[in-house]
């Protein structure tokens, strides 16, 4: 059984058991989530597909934790202009670890 779940601007395939990276939710650790915007419930080969969402699919989490990822750096070069842009940025996470897909 998965469920296709729309959040933080992205869609996501989840399962139960599943641990998955959003953007920062500002949640405690041990808390509980709902994602209600459910796009898409394959419950053993019987597909629901909303339009968009389906109504009372309700997929359940819990919070791991929050953090920061590795730094990506951003490195732009024009050449023979003697133009160098060298940047990074670390990405706020929270990890969520699926419980329920109702």
């Amino acid at each position: 059984m998965y469920a296709i779940i729309k959040a933080s601007g992205q869609q996501f395939k989840v399962r139960e058991g599943d641990i998955i990276q959003f953007d920062k939710m500002g949640l405690e650790p041990k808390s509980e989530v709902e994602f209600k915007n459910v796009l898409v419930i394959d419950n053993n080969g019987e597909l629901t597909i909303g339009r968009p969402f389906i109504d009372g699919a309700v997929v359940k989490g819990e919070v791991i934790n929050e953090g920061r990822d590795k730094k990506v750096i951003i490195y732009k070069k024009r050449r023979r202009k003697d133009s160098k842009l060298k940047r990074g940025f670390r990405r706020d996470f929270t990890r969520v670890r699926i419980t329920n897909i109702a």
